[in-house]
């Protein structure tokens, strides 16, 4: 090295400059996005509503009594069980598995069930009395199917 000459180190004040610009740039247009819990939101809503249908089929063998499943609007999910084998009218709640009564599933806020399911039943077999596919706002192409042949509930 020649002497007078120093070989400092680090960034420049334009270096600096250009990385706080391109940070900022992506704060703006990316942040929001992770912070977006809709997508959260419905992947969980479409796991516990597959649940609770799963609960509700088990239940109707288990207890050996018809269980149904009603909506309300496109935002909510209630079990009803009947009170003695062999009645088709569910007229008592159905306790979740936290011991409370009626299990009800809310949906969060801009989330929902898609389209508006029909109300159906689970039988003591654990046969579904029709077929079902449930879809939830948010999630193309993720459907839960309920079999009615065999009660079978199936999410992909």
């Amino acid at each position: 090295m020649a002497a007078g000459f120093s070989h400092e180190r680090g960034f420049t004040l334009v270096e600096l400059v250009v990385t706080l610009i391109v940070l900022g740039i992506l704060a703006a247009f990316v942040a929001p996005r992770l912070m977006a819990r809709t997508d959260f939101d419905a992947r969980g809503f479409y796991d516990v509503t597959a649940a609770t249908l799963r609960y509700a089929q088990k239940s109707a063998v288990a207890q050996r009594r018809t269980v149904c499943v009603s909506f309300a609007g496109n935002s909510s999910v209630t079990l009803t069980i009947a009170t003695a084998f062999g009645d088709t009218t569910c007229d008592t709640p159905l306790a979740g598995p936290d011991g409370v009564a009626p299990y009800t599933l809310s949906a969060p806020p801009d989330v929902g069930l898609t389209p508006l399911p029909a109300s159906f039943s689970f039988l003591p077999s654990g046969q579904a009395s029709a077929d079902q596919a449930i879809g939830v706002t948010g999630l193309p192409g993720k459907i839960i199917k309920v079999w009615a042949a065999t009660g079978y509930v199936q999410d992909n």
